[in-house]
């Protein structure tokens, strides 16, 4: 363990062996940091925040901040981070209210570019990337290996699926579908990600299934339920990546972002 004579920590923390700790941080009572994390400078790490092994926390860093929830009443409610995320300069992750369950939960391999924001009750998955200023509300749910690019923001209470793609400046106010672009203020559809989802390892029979999968649910002329009745029935659509996509937009609460751009717009976006 290393800690530089600047640092503050509190005799209430628990450190993990390895733990280096740098130049004027500040780790505060209750919490725990796993073996081998690595703390930037002027990084802060307050109450009742938990991280696993092997995290990079970069310069000025927050994590565990107060809620910026007016209901919040200084309850005791948790950060909960997993293994081997990176946390670049000036992110800042809050922890949970009661209302929302008590805990902020962030998962592994995540990666957190600078002033990214996570708001209080967020739950993230395993290998997601924000980009530089991406921002969640409070209560969203990002799931694996989505990507939220520069300057985006989703509202509270959203969902964003599996494999998503959300460009940059993006505002997205509804759930961004899974293996699917979303990008725009506000936020339209560009259809699958296809070179994502070939550079993250999907067999060619999957990609087309999902891409026949989306032209039911934005190239027909059915409506949500019914498209999704059709793509149960089309016997060639069955895979578990299909039935996953249609049980997110069955469960979806703010309702699936399934708003198609204008042609103009969709010409103005590059394939990503």
């Amino acid at each position: 363990m290393t800690i530089h004579p600047t640092a503050i920590v509190d005799p209430k923390a628990q450190l993990g062996d390895g733990v280096t700790v740098g130049p004027y941080c500040m780790i505060e009572a209750d919490v725990v940091i796993g073996s081998g994390c690595e703390l930037k400078s002027h990084s802060i790490i307050q109450s009742y925040t938990t991280l696993g092994p092997d995290n990079k926390i970069g310069p000025n860093t927050i994590l565990g901040g107060t809620p910026q929830d007016l209901k919040f009443r200084g309850e005791q409610t948790r950060l909960v981070i997993g293994k081997r995320n990176i946390f670049r300069e000036f992110v800042t992750i809050h922890r949970g209210t009661r209302g929302g369950g008590g805990t902020t939960r962030i998962g592994d391999r995540n990666v957190f570019m600078a002033y990214a924001h996570v708001a209080h009750d967020c739950h993230i998955g395993h290998d997601t990337i924000f980009g530089n200023n991406a921002t969640l509300g409070g209560h969203v749910h990002v799931e694996d290996f989505a990507t939220i690019s520069a300057g985006s923001g989703v509202h509270q209470f959203c969902r964003v699926g599996r494999h998503a793609f959300v460009g940059g400046y993006t505002v997205v106010t509804k759930d961004a579908l899974p293996f699917a672009k979303t990008v725009g203020n506000r936020a339209r559809i560009y259809g699958l990600n296809t070179v994502g989802l070939i550079r993250r390892g999907f067999s060619p029979e999957i990609v087309g299934k999902l891409k026949r999968a989306y032209r039911y649910l934005l190239q027909s002329k059915l409506n949500t339920s019914r498209a999704l009745v059709q793509i149960e029935q089309d016997a060639s659509l069955a895979c578990p990546e299909v039935t996953y996509l249609i049980e997110f937009i069955r469960t979806s609460q703010r309702g699936p972002l399934l708003r198609r751009p204008t042609r103009r717009a969709e010409e103005m976006v590059a394939d990503e």
